[in-house]
């Protein structure tokens, strides 16, 4: 069904209604109409990585981890499978009547803000930091959700628009100040590719003001920007009582009708809040218009009609709820998992030689944790193996003796608390770890420490970072076990930046989702080579950046840092040698031959960075252009070619206009960045041509 015929069954249908019914299918939890046959529908419902909220679901990595895979097309399939567990419950539930929240088909992802700070404790919902990896699997997941057939599998929705990245807790009153180059280069090119390639059905507003005007009734953004200059054809919804903040917070208003003729007018069709429950009352008042009103109910009926939620020939309808949590379903995670983590340190540490360990000391307050392994935004999974559960599994099957301690509490500084003193069970770990052949120190963070304000409890700010560091508790656990001498392996489960020193090896295990464990007992026994690559920029301080506040890109993001960071976006270690060589570029594409040089199949991402060499307004760093994830069998080599993204060789001028950025360009092509701390930490360089286009 196309967008016109799903428009003209909706007028129709919304011209037989009154206009109180209008407006009261305005709100989330719109009521049914019993005379006209609609029924009610519920319209918050998350899907970030995996159907969430909503009972038994398949839990994939966190978008961070995703982010880390690099690949657009794993990405996609990844969507498609969310999608079809999503048509599965969605049928299953409202057979039985069910239709409350978190049981409809309109789903409110992906979130494709830049994570432009790492202090931002929702980063870790976010692709990461640059906006040609956000936007590229911000449209493939788009369109794996929303799939391809007559009707729609299910509706996307890409949220905050926009420059929305922190701090938690003053986010309802913040004014983020953001210049014209900043908007165009970093802020915006996501939710434009979700808009002009993708065809995201619906947009969310973010609570912040953006330069003065609060998002979710900002002319600039959602009339000006989002409809007539990009061509929006969806329904935009309203981050959660984001528009009560226009009265309470931001004061740009006086009164809640005032507020809900504010963002009715910028084309806000659907408050997620109670808002616009004040419509009919600006409608007295004359603050809007019926057409006002009758215009947003037919964007959101519209919606309605092409997910086929009033057809009898949906080819969804028959999608069985045992199409939810499959074995199928759960090996896709598996390789997710696989796939996501990243390995930073490796002094040959790893992999593990199971021959010669007998003796294994897995500790840490995160190793025998399911929170450590779903991040937020999470579904309940059937399948959860934990770290030191998968790490048990595996060793148990090969004769390997698996010592296990807490070591220490996420935060707290005691974990019982009727012990005397603090580090209550760092001698339990310290006897661990000197009877083992090697010790696995599971780190980091959760939900409950990095996350969204109100839901994250942690001990800073409203969900954020006060730091760069572990907590103290972990922190004095990895001092103690690295005074063992016992080779260290540590596993850091977060979602941002962190600087954890401690290990001869180090894997960023990200929110891995629920075959985490499997996942990190395979690749430290070297079953499968880590091929994760950061999407974000590791920093060594908070010291380093700008006040949090701060909305300029000035040294933010591998494309502006003017330091040296931990380890650099873009980089992670392998097993095995790749070697590339026999580079080609021309205005379509990059060609490089990729040799797996090792004894092992394994996978790895050829990426591609560009830097303009005669425009004044490239950004100072080489940005990414394009980037393909390629598997290698042992001794196997291939000839690859990576597309350059469309904006590879424009720049944007201070003005936030996107032109062409002179003729002579840098091309690098290799495993990584092409700046010294990934040359250094790699070991090689990423291979370059000058490129010359009239």
């Amino acid at each position: 069904m196309n967008r016109t015929e799903a428009r003209k069954l909706a007028e129709k249908l919304v011209g037989q209604m009154t206009i109180e019914e209008r407006a009261s299918q305005l709100k989330y939890d719109a009521p049914a109409i019993p005379r006209l046959g609609v029924p009610a529908y519920n319209w918050w419902n998350e899907a970030l990585h995996g159907v969430a909220r909503a009972g038994t679901a398949t839990v994939f990595p966190q978008a961070i981890g995703l982010a880390a895979i690099f690949d657009e097309d794993f990405h996609q399939q990844v969507a498609e499978c969310i999608s079809v567990e999503a048509r599965a419950k969605y049928n299953a539930q409202s057979a039985h009547g069910d239709r409350d929240i978190y049981k409809g088909l309109t789903f409110w992802s992906p979130n494709i803000n830049i994570f432009r700070d790492p202090r931002w404790g929702r980063g870790h919902e976010t692709y990461g930091e640059d906006p040609v990896l956000t936007a590229r699997l911000g449209v493939r997941f788009i369109k794996g959700l929303q799939g391809e057939g007559k009707y729609m599998r299910a509706a996307a929705c890409a949220k905050h628009f926009a420059v929305h990245s922190g701090p938690e807790n003053i986010r309802h009153e913040f004014d983020a100040k953001a210049s014209p180059k900043d908007m165009a280069e970093t802020y915006l090119p996501a939710f434009e590719a979700a808009v002009r390639e993708a065809k995201v059905e619906a947009v969310m507003g973010a609570y912040n003001r953006v330069n003065g005007e609060p998002a979710c009734g900002s002319q600039t953004l959602l009339v000006e920007t989002l409809r007539k200059k990009w061509g929006f054809e969806g329904h935009i919804t309203s981050d959660c009582w984001a528009i009560a903040d226009f009265h309470m917070h931001h004061h740009v208003t006086a009164t809640a009708p005032e507020s809900a003729a504010m963002a009715l007018k910028a084309g806000c069709d659907l408050n997620c809040g109670n808002t616009y429950l004040h419509m009919l009352a600006a409608l007295q008042e004359g603050l809007v218009s019926e057409e006002e009103i009758t215009r947003a109910a037919v964007r959101l009926f519209t919606t309605r009609y092409l997910l086929g939620l009033f057809a009898d020939d949906c080819e969804f309808d028959a999608i069985p709820y045992t199409a939810c949590d499959t074995d199928e379903n759960n090996a896709l995670a598996l390789r997710a998992a696989e796939k996501c983590m990243t390995l930073v340190k490796n002094d040959g540490t790893l992999p593990l030689d199971a021959s010669k360990i007998r003796t294994l000391a897995v500790v840490g307050p995160n190793a025998d944790s399911v929170s450590a392994l779903i991040g937020n935004y999470h579904g309940t999974s059937s399948r959860s193996v934990t770290f030191l559960e998968g790490i048990r599994r595996w060793c148990e099957a090969r004769g390997i003796r698996v010592l296990y301690s807490q070591g220490c509490a996420l935060v707290d500084e005691k974990l019982e608390g009727c012990a005397l003193v603090p580090g209550d069970r760092l001698a339990e770990a310290v006897a661990c770890a000197e009877l083992a052949d090697a010790v696995i120190a599971v780190v980091g963070l959760d939900e409950t420490l990095e996350g969204e304000e109100g839901d994250a409890s942690n001990y800073s700010a409203g969900g954020d970072k006060k730091d760069l560091q572990l907590p103290a508790s972990q922190r004095a656990l990895l001092e103690a076990l690295e005074k063992t001498g016992r080779p260290l392996v540590t596993v850091a489960a977060v979602g941002s930046s962190l600087n954890v020193p401690q290990g001869n090896a180090q894997l960023i295990a990200w929110y891995p989702g629920q075959a985490g464990g499997t996942a990190l007992a395979r690749i430290l026994f070297g079953e499968v080579s880590p091929s994760g690559k950061l999407p974000v920029t590791f920093y060594r301080s908070v010291e380093d950046l700008p006040a949090f506040t701060d909305y300029s890109m000035k040294n933010r993001t591998y494309r502006y840092f003017g330091g040296t960071p931990l380890y650099p976006f873009g980089f992670g270690l392998s097993y095995v040698p790749f070697e590339l060589s026999g580079m080609e570029a021309d205005a379509d594409h990059v060609t490089v031959a990729v040799k797996n040089a090792g004894s092992m199949d394994a996978e790895n991402v050829v990426e591609v960075y560009v830097k303009a060499l005669d425009s004044a307004d490239a950004a100072p760093h080489p940005a990414l252009a394009g980037f393909r994830r390629v598997a290698l069998k042992a001794g196997e080599e291939k000839t690859v070619s990576v597309p350059f993204d469309r904006t590879a060789f424009t720049v944007v001028n201070e003005a936030g206009e996107r032109v062409k950025g002179g003729s002579r360009f840098a091309v690098y092509a290799g495993l990584s960045q092409p700046d010294a701390r990934s040359i250094e930490l790699m070991g090689v360089s990423p291979l370059t041509k000058e490129l010359t286009l009239d």
